[in-house]
């Protein structure tokens, strides 16, 4: 089964190695993972995939708590929170289906970032299925070039906050 985790983590050297280090070492896959600042300079949040049983993930999440470097975790899977991801797409597209191509983005809630002769370049905001449902449906006069994803991102929803608590 597919887990989203939130992971808080100090803003150390190494940090994000000790973390993608103790998935390898225990022979589990990285589907995704993203890294930014928080509102504390001092603390960065670590949105993370992967997949496994539930007993599997709990195992893994004590042994993520226990890393120094690691403040708070939180499994969001089963959690009430929202969850978005991020694609910008390069697609090569037939000058006479422009116009219909920039309907069916609009249709998505994408947007056009650069259009020029040779490609226009959109983001698209979403959920990895509203992402993955646009670029199955993406017209034929449409030639996807290249696509860059975020993998998602995710914060729980009303007041619960992850420096406030943890799961543990």
């Amino acid at each position: 089964m597919r887990h989203v985790i939130s992971i808080l983590l100090q803003n150390e050297s190494g940090a994000l190695a000790r973390v993608a280090s103790m998935f390898a070492t225990r022979g589990f896959n990285i589907e995704s993972l993203s890294v930014a600042p928080t509102e504390d300079e001092t603390v960065s949040r670590l949105t993370l995939v992967t997949s496994g049983t539930e007993a599997v993930i709990s195992q893994m999440s004590k042994q993520l708590a226990k890393l120094i470097d690691v403040v708070a975790i939180a499994d969001r899977t089963s959690t009430d929170h929202i969850e978005r991801e991020l694609g910008l797409l390069k697609l090569r597209v037939a000058p006479s289906a422009a116009e219909a191509l920039e309907a069916f983005i609009e249709e998505y809630g994408g947007r056009v970032i650069d259009d020029n002769p040779e490609s226009v370049i959109l983001e698209l905001t979403g959920t990895e299925e509203e992402i993955d449902e646009f670029l199955s449906h993406l017209p034929e006069a449409a030639e996807l070039v290249t696509v860059v994803r975020s993998g998602p991102l995710v914060v729980a929803r009303g007041s619960w906050s992850l420096l406030k608590q943890s799961d543990f």
